[in-house]
């Protein structure tokens, strides 16, 4: 994997912010511009102009970011009852607010009813009846299982969903049981390269709406299309204009405009990936033979810091460090954290390349790290503090 040009992630102007304010700091360290999530707001919102935006709270939870995207009008879908804590906090309303993950305590739909919220997830005969028992009268969208794990670079299939079928059968039921019938949702995997995934998901979801309608009389009247519209990592994505037009047209494909049903969509990634900017140094360089030709670089942050999305090497980051600019050769490297676990390792199979000056204290910069690293970071493990994070504008 070839060394990366930082102008192709950053003008100059917006890579000094970054550096500027993590100087002198030290790391590991995450820096978010505030600024690029809000532009990929208004960007979103200008390609969806009819879909209401529920950000996934837990690509990044900060009360920076919910206030933020509060105030520019964004919805939110809470996953727990913790993440619904903060944004009501934020002084956000419990109408903008979904409850988005099936599986959930019953005592918690009654917390989340007993605040406000009147719209969750389900996918389970168990989970419907906790919700008709313990918030009344809400409104029910099920989801479903559809295709597309085998081009998301970070699957979410099997976990969550269910058979169209059974999905149908748990709509009829929740009339039965007095809720509201309301619409289905699906996720065709974070990271998602190929628009057609939800082509394919579309069609199940028209196929349901029309049985609904004409066999069991239900006229449903949300569609989630969930998350996982890329952010620009190694591997090239289109932008999401793309996305956008091509989801738009398969909507109006589907449904006239007095049929067009409410519109939702979970993005997460997409709105804080490019905003984040994680600043480590390397702690040491070593090769496990005298011949190796491959040198094992180890740095501050790993797995635990952080970066858990690279299990697996699923989740390939930009890696960045000054010494490309001048860098007259380079050598294959395994990437690995600083904790006493062996499955601390973020790259070793992907060949990634980094100049062979490359010293013990070089930063080294991982970018497109705005979502999914300080949630995930962990609280203590080797003794090692939760990633600390500072927010620019």
């Amino acid at each position: 994997m070839t060394m990366i040009k930082i102008d192709q992630y950053f003008d100059p102007a917006g890579w000094q912010k970054f550096t500027k304010a993590a100087e002198g700091r030290e790391t590991p360290l995450l820096v978010v511009d505030l600024s690029r999530i809000k532009t990929k707001f208004h960007e979103m919102v200008g390609f969806f102009p009819n879909a209401k935006i529920h950000y996934a709270m837990k690509a990044s939870p900060a009360v920076e970011v919910i206030n933020l995207l509060a105030d520019l009008g964004s919805n939110f879908d809470c996953a727990s009852i913790y993440e619904l804590e903060r944004v009501l906090d934020c002084g956000v309303d419990a109408s903008r607010i979904s409850y988005g993950n099936t599986i959930k305590k019953a005592e918690h739909v009654k917390y989340a009813f007993d605040k406000g919220v009147d719209l969750y997830a389900t996918d389970s005969a168990a989970d419907l009846k906790n919700i008709a028992e313990h918030a009344p009268g809400s409104k029910i969208f099920v989801r479903i299982l559809v295709q597309g794990s085998e081009t998301a670079e970070w699957p979410l299939s099997r976990k969550f969903g269910c058979h169209p079928d059974m999905a149908i059968e748990l709509l009829i039921q929740a009339r039965a049981l007095g809720l509201v019938p309301y619409g289905i949702s699906f996720h065709v995997g974070s990271q998602q390269k190929d628009v057609a995934a939800w082509d394919d998901a579309l069609a199940k979801v028209k196929y349901m709406f029309d049985w609904m309608k004409n066999e069991e009389g239900i006229k449903l009247q949300m569609i989630n299309l969930g998350g996982g519209f890329p952010a620009n990592y190694i591997s090239e994505v289109n932008p999401i204009k793309v996305y956008a037009e091509e989801i738009n047209r398969y909507l109006t494909d589907d449904y006239n405009a007095e049929d067009m049903p409410e519109i939702i969509l979970e993005p997460g990634r997409s709105l804080v990936g490019g905003s984040g900017v994680l600043v480590s140094d390397v702690v040491l360089i070593s090769r496990k033979s005298n011949t190796d030709l491959t040198r094992w670089v180890y740095t501050d942050v790993g797995l635990f810091q952080g970066l858990i999305e690279t299990l697996g090497e699923a989740i390939k980051y930009p890696v960045y460090t000054p010494k490309m600019e001048t860098s007259t050769s380079e050598g294959t490297v395994v990437l690995a954290g600083p904790t006493c676990d062996s499955t601390d390792i973020m790259y070793e199979e992907a060949g990634y390349q980094l100049p062979e000056e490359l010293g013990i204290g070089d930063k080294i910069y991982w970018l497109t790290t705005g979502a999914y690293t300080n949630s995930y970071s962990s609280v203590e493990f080797n003794g090692f503090p939760p990633l600390e994070v500072t927010y620019i504008d």
